[in-house]
């Protein structure tokens, strides 16, 4: 299982619209768009969890949808909550 972070969406994409972009690479596990919360709507972007993400980002970073040009990567924010190993310092 693959965590995506798409970006440069439309203001007034939803989930089920994001889900349906992604749903040709396999099964799509959860997709959530980030909501702005005083305005209410969508901030542009937002995460996809499907089995084949690679395939995903190889085809749908840098196309185009919905007049904007959509960005797909891997999700690095589990690699944020890992403990870093400390550096030593040199002497």
């Amino acid at each position: 299982m693959i965590s995506l972070f798409v970006s440069n969406f439309r203001y007034d994409v939803t989930e089920d619209d994001l889900r349906e972009i992604f749903e040709p690479y396999g099964p799509v596990q959860r997709v959530k768009v980030l909501i702005d919360r005083e305005t209410g709507r969508s901030r542009g972007f937002g995460f996809v969890e499907l089995e084949d993400g690679l395939r995903a980002i190889a085809e749908l970073d840098g196309c185009e949808w919905g007049g904007r040009t959509l960005r797909v990567r891997e999700d690095d924010r589990r690699d944020q909550s890992r403990p870093r190993p400390v550096q030593q310092e040199t002497r």
